[in-house]
């Protein structure tokens, strides 16, 4: 497992229950192997947003990737997404019967499931390299690639 640089963000895994903690841990291990393997992303920033773990790309190619558990739906942890972007929508998509959806921000996973990790890893990656891939797209139909 990757150490915690963030002090804030250790004390907030600590703060989950154990069952729900080995899950949020599992997805952080993921967003970062996802994000070494993923050309473009480069480092990972982790922090607190809206007192979440969150997981930024220093580089500026992605969107911010966020996950939490929460008392008030126990059974439940989720990985979030930039609400104004087209990634949730996108993910409904290619994945419709892999995930959970809530509205355009989420994917929810219950404590019992075994999460797609193939399907998951390409949304994180997708989200990593969203503002990459939006930056090559305008490039490309201005012809300046």
């Amino acid at each position: 497992m990757k150490p915690f640089e963030n002090p804030e963000v250790a004390a907030k895994f600590d703060t989950y229950p154990a069952y729900a903690r080995r899950k949020l841990l599992a997805l952080r291990e993921m967003v970062f192997r996802t994000a070494a393997a993923t050309e473009g992303v480069g480092e990972i920033e982790e922090s607190l947003k809206w007192g979440e773990p969150a997981y930024a790309t220093k580089n500026r190619s992605g969107s911010t990737v966020r996950m939490d558990w929460k008392k008030n739906d126990p059974r439940h942890y989720a990985m979030y997404f930039h609400c104004q972007t087209n990634l949730v929508e996108t993910f409904r998509t290619m994945f419709p019967n892999d995930f959970k959806f809530e509205g355009n921000r989420a994917l929810v996973f219950s404590l019992e499931e075994k999460i797609p990790r193939d399907s998951l890893a390409m949304c994180i990656a997708a989200s990593l390299t969203y503002h990459l891939k939006k930056r090559n797209a305008g490039r490309a139909a201005k012809g300046t690639t």
